[in-house]
């Protein structure tokens, strides 16, 4: 089995740290700024985590946004956590994703997350069913 990958980071990789909960930026990014919040401590599940941890990690999360908002000046965010293989989690420790939108970056980004099933996304158009 091969260690998690947010376990065994280098500490350079992290832009903030908070005892329970970290940031940083997505090795494989959907847009420029794409960052991650995660627990110090390896749980797979945001139902697994304590109160505590998750009052760290949107904490982290505010922060996080805020330096995002500076530096790069996104027009709005997606946020996101895939909990659990079905929702597509590859890495089994838990992390909220905090992805950048920047206008134009999709022809029509109506829908946002709902595209995870494209068939359903639509629901607007004569297009959505």
């Amino acid at each position: 089995m091969n260690p998690c990958p947010f376990c065994t980071l280098a500490e350079p990789r992290i832009l903030l740290r908070h005892p329970l909960a970290i940031v940083l930026r997505d090795g494989f990014p959907v847009s420029p700024g794409h960052t991650l919040i995660v627990p110090v401590r390896h749980v797979s599940s945001f139902f697994e985590a304590t109160a505590e941890e998750r009052t760290a990690m949107f904490t982290l999360l505010e922060e996080a946004k805020a330096a995002l908002d500076e530096e790069l000046h996104p027009d709005g965010y997606n946020l996101g956590i895939n909990d659990g293989s079905a929702a597509g989690q590859t890495v089994p420790h838990l992390h909220l994703h905090l992805i950048p939108r920047y206008r134009g970056d999709r022809a029509d980004p109506r829908g946002g997350v709902r595209w995870i099933i494209p068939e359903k996304a639509d629901y607007w158009s004569a297009r959505g069913g």
